[in-house]
């Protein structure tokens, strides 16, 4: 697997191609919007909801990149399944990635979605922690993408996609809770927690658990993913969605959401996670807790939010083609060693720059 071709030129999917390329692979970039042209990688503009047009921008490649908006990845899914290509996604949407999943059944090539932050990155993460215990009776993940210097009462900014924002803000939410799956509402479990002295508060959002209760169902208690935020936000996403109805009207409550809160440079994600069981019959807890910010990648420096999904994605590409991973089949996040995965020349960002 050395030629890729990169859907989706945004900040995320530019900077992936970009560490593609520096890996080592053999990259083309696609737009449906005319592209940059002042990128080290050829680019091309297509129609990436015609499945014609993809699989003739697929001709010759041997994997698949979508950094698209959620709801064109099963068309880009099943042209690349159709070919024999391996595909990766950054998607949170779960009926997208049961989708993909039931592609992966026939597919002669990997079919790895949910490669981003959360679900991806995280889930490594927890996985990991997990794995530290002879019986583990909890895994909690938390992910916040936030403004370094917040202002205003919701003290947030749209540096991701906000179709996936209100995604996750609306849709139910898996869970294992006392050993049972269960879907629950969004922005609800409220709690409060601190990283560095920064207060803050999580609450439920959708998705980012991937395919963990799959995976530890029967093996873990308690398993729940929540988005971090800074204090009060989610009682005015509540106001907004619930009270003035805007849950009805996703794609303008996106529009109001951006217009009011563009995205900033100076950002921050905070990752907090942690597990607790049993090592030698003694209870324990262990926990990874870092706050990633801004670096510097091919002399430009890259929002937090940015550099780590996109070098969550590149990473895992990176372990498929030296084999570490398996060659065909779905690929769960929770199945990646995090040791590996941080021994690859772009996992490495995320022990360099903690």
């Amino acid at each position: 697997m050395r030629k890729i071709v990169v859907l989706g030129l945004g900040k995320v999917g530019t900077l992936a191609a970009e560490l593609l390329s520096v890996a080592g692979f053999e990259v083309t970039g696609a737009d449906q919007r005319i592209p940059r042209r002042d990128l080290p990688f050829p680019v091309d503009q297509a129609d990436l909801e015609d499945g014609a047009a993809l699989s003739a921008l697929f001709e010759g490649k041997d994997g698949v990149l979508s950094c698209l908006p959620f709801h064109l990845n099963i068309g880009v899914a099943t042209v690349a399944h159709g070919l024999g290509l391996h595909y990766f996604d950054l998607t949170e949407d779960v009926p997208t990635t049961k989708a993909i999943q039931d592609l992966a059944g026939t597919s002669t090539g990997l079919m790895a979605p949910q490669c981003g932050l959360a679900p991806g990155f995280v889930g490594i993460v927890g996985a990991d922690l997990i794995g530290q215990f002879d019986t583990c009776r909890s895994c909690r993940m938390r992910v916040g993408a936030l403004p370094q210097n917040p202002t205003g009462l919701m003290g947030y900014a749209f540096n991701w996609s906000p179709e996936g924002v209100v995604n996750e803000y609306l849709n139910d939410c898996e869970v294992i809770e006392g050993g049972q799956r269960k879907w629950v509402s969004p922005m609800e479990w409220h709690e409060t927690l601190y990283i560095d002295g920064v207060k803050l508060e999580a609450f439920t959002t959708s998705g980012g658990l991937g395919t963990m209760c799959d995976t530890y169902l029967g093996q873990v208690e308690n398993i729940d993913y929540k988005t971090m935020r800074y204090p009060g936000h989610m009682q005015l996403m509540n106001f907004f969605f619930h009270e003035l109805l805007m849950r009805d009207q996703r794609e303008i409550a996106g529009k109001i959401l951006t217009h009011a809160k563009p995205p900033v440079e100076d950002d921050v994600v905070y990752v907090h996670v942690a597990a607790e069981g049993e090592i030698d019959g003694r209870l324990a807890r262990r926990e990874f807790v870092h706050g990633y910010r801004p670096i510097e990648i091919g002399g430009t420096m890259r929002t937090a939010i940015a550099w780590t999904t996109s070098a969550s994605v590149v990473a895992v590409i990176e372990m498929a083609a030296s084999g570490k991973l398996p060659a065909k089949g779905f690929l769960h996040q929770e199945h990646i060693p995090f040791e590996a995965f941080l021994k690859t020349r772009t996992g490495a960002l995320y022990k360099t720059s903690t």
